[in-house]
């Protein structure tokens, strides 16, 4: 036999990552992404996902990195901290400070559907964890976060002590990572129907295996409750409802009447379940129609409906900048449709979720719609995601959701 001793062991030498002069100031100023031309050259080698030491051109180490050689940014940043050892340890550490900071957040306390990573803004590029009770749902779009599955998943059940670990790693995204579509259960027993979970009163159905993203926007928390104060007596139009948590908001807030639109059967249906699991809201004040958005909003003008509360939650129209201007088309004729069907001193609550659209041409966008409306109106409130979906100061890139709540003369 031949001893061990003979073979000693040499561990793997960490690839050097090397930036071209000058790159290396938005390291310095703590931004996780590293574009392909950023990069003058790797040396040694690595796998996707692999840790690579991140150097300026002169030498000076400067982070911790995942390397994806596939995607445009080309490695995101784990560590700013040069001498991190990137393990199994790293990711229980971070996990659990993720959690942590969610439980001493007043605003937080007692949420059984909530946020517990929210991927660069909380230090774990490409890792998206959702908890509602006691399943967390998982996407991880990134090459890195791909490489430590196990530990991401492994350190939540830690932190959490979750029953469930349920893997919805299929957007879009992952293919630019070079990767391919991975669902299902990671950690605890399979699925046994569907999640309901309860926010601020109501109680809500998840569909993680088959619905937006995790399963639910928990983004939109504190605007669909900011709704139900707002619906007191007032008809409401909800658009692009997909569950409907602002149609249950504002019929739960005392709102006179609900129309809620939708152009997904599915969704329609989904919302309906929601609002059978709340008995106590009257659901004949509640009306579903399963249409296409901006149609449907000409054809009640035509009709000559008014509304008291206007909701305009749509998807994303400009995934990023290079599609601006066809979302900023998009917008200017959703809400420019909104304000003509608000009665006088009514409200729009409008939002965009495009990256690729800041909130300054937002603003702008919306008050080119009410312009050409015809309407005079001013902002009461900039809108924007729930403290569960931290915006990192050097990655100004997180803040993906703005709205405004507007109100007509």
């Amino acid at each position: 036999m031949v001893r061990g001793a003979d073979f000693p062991f040499h561990p793997v030498r960490m690839a050097k990552l090397i930036l071209h002069p000058g790159k290396e100031r938005s390291v310095m100023r703590r931004h996780p992404w590293l574009f392909e031309g950023a990069v003058a050259k790797l040396d040694g080698r690595a796998r996707s996902g692999d840790t690579v030491e991140v150097l300026a051109h002169d030498g000076r180490s400067l982070a911790r990195a995942a390397w994806s050689p596939k995607s445009q940014i080309r490695a995101r940043v784990w560590s700013f901290d040069a001498t991190e050892t990137i393990d199994d340890a790293f990711f229980k550490r971070r996990v659990a400070a993720c959690v942590a900071r969610r439980t001493a957040l007043p605003e937080l306390s007692g949420q059984a559907g909530l946020r517990l990573i929210h991927g660069e803004s909380d230090g774990l590029p490409g890792v998206i964890a959702d908890r509602y009770g006691d399943t967390v749902v998982l996407a991880l779009t990134s090459a890195g976060a791909e490489k430590w599955r196990s530990a991401v998943v492994a350190a939540l059940v830690k932190a959490t002590g979750c029953a469930r670990v349920y893997e919805r790693s299929d957007s879009d995204v992952r293919g630019l990572e070079g990767l391919a579509p991975a669902t299902g259960v990671l950690h605890g027993p399979a699925l046994d129907g569907a999640l309901v979970f309860e926010e601020y009163g109501l109680r809500l159905e998840v569909d993680v295996e088959a619905g937006h993203k995790t399963g639910f926007y928990l983004d939109q928390r504190e605007n669909r409750r900011l709704c139900g104060e707002l619906a007191g007596g007032r008809s409401v139009l909800n658009c692009f409802c997909y569950t409907g948590g602002f149609s249950l908001q504002a019929l739960a807030g005392g709102a006179s009447d609900v129309l809620s639109i939708d152009s997904s059967g599915p969704a329609i249906a989904g919302a309906q379940r929601n609002l059978a699991l709340n008995t106590r809201l009257d659901a004949k004040r509640a009306d579903w129609l399963e249409a296409d958005v901006f149609s449907a909003l000409r054809e009640l003008r035509a009709a000559g409906r008014r509304f008291d509360l206007i909701v305009l939650d749509p998807p994303k129209f400009a995934p990023s900048a290079a599609h601006a201007d066809r979302a900023a088309r998009a917008y200017k004729d959703i809400n420019l449709l909104g304000f003509r069907l608000l009665n006088p001193g009514g409200l729009l609550m409008t939002y965009s979720c495009s990256g690729g659209v800041g909130l300054e041409l937002f603003q702008k966008i919306v008050a080119g719609a009410a312009s050409d409306a015809g309407a005079d109106a001013r902002i009461l409130k900039r809108l924007s995601a729930s403290a569960d979906h931290p915006v990192g100061l050097a990655f100004p890139e997180g803040e993906y959701l703005k709205g405004l709540l507007c109100q007509l003369a």
